[in-house]
């Protein structure tokens, strides 16, 4: 009689990401709930997770520009518009842009803009580069209840429901990233 293997914990939060799972990760000032972009499955698990409305849309967190312009529609951002964005990157700016045609609604939800940010926390930076493109980042807690700010607190919430958690330090931030409208400079979250 053979019996099976119980299932294998991911080595790292790369392979984590790879296998379509959720990890948890520091960011600049809170801990995040993470997943590829691009695979629904992996999304609809952290919504799950989260408790999450679909609808709400996400926010992407990258290594560079370069990463987000799959998801973006880069040619709707006039040039008077880009002196604001881009010399407030890498950073704890979140900017709400024209979403690309192709970008799911999975990320978008009801909207068709789509959130994005390009990090200067150390630990999210070489994540986004060794796995080749931008994450999904959102606070790491239950829709309404307090943002984790420990692993030791993630853990506690979540429990086995995450596939990895990254244990670094958190960027020092007291708040959470601002979150602007890139067209209109509206602040949604200040």
């Amino acid at each position: 009689m053979f019996l099976s293997d119980p299932v294998a914990q991911p080595a790292n939060p790369i392979e984590a990401l790879n296998q379509g799972g959720v990890i948890v990760y520091p960011t600049e000032a809170v801990f995040g709930l993470g997943c590829d972009p691009d695979n629904q499955a992996a999304v609809e698990k952290l919504l799950a997770i989260k408790q999450r409305p679909i609808e709400k849309g996400l926010i992407l967190i990258a290594d560079n520009y370069g990463q987000l312009l799959k998801y973006v529609d880069d040619a709707k951002i006039p040039m008077d518009k880009r002196a604001d964005i881009f010399s407030q990157w890498p950073g704890a700016i979140t900017w709400v842009m024209p979403a690309a045609k192709q970008t799911p609604k999975w990320l978008t939800g009801q909207f068709d803009t789509i959130a994005v940010r390009v990090t200067n926390h150390p630990t999210v930076k070489k994540l986004c580069q060794q796995f080749g493109k931008p994450l999904v980042s959102t606070s790491a807690n239950l829709t309404g209840r307090p943002t984790v700010m420990s692993i030791t607190q993630a853990k506690s919430e979540f429990a086995d429901s995450v596939d990895f958690y990254v244990d670094e330090p958190l960027g020092g931030n007291v708040n959470p990233s601002v979150i602007k409208d890139a067209m209109t400079g509206k602040v949604f979250r200040g």
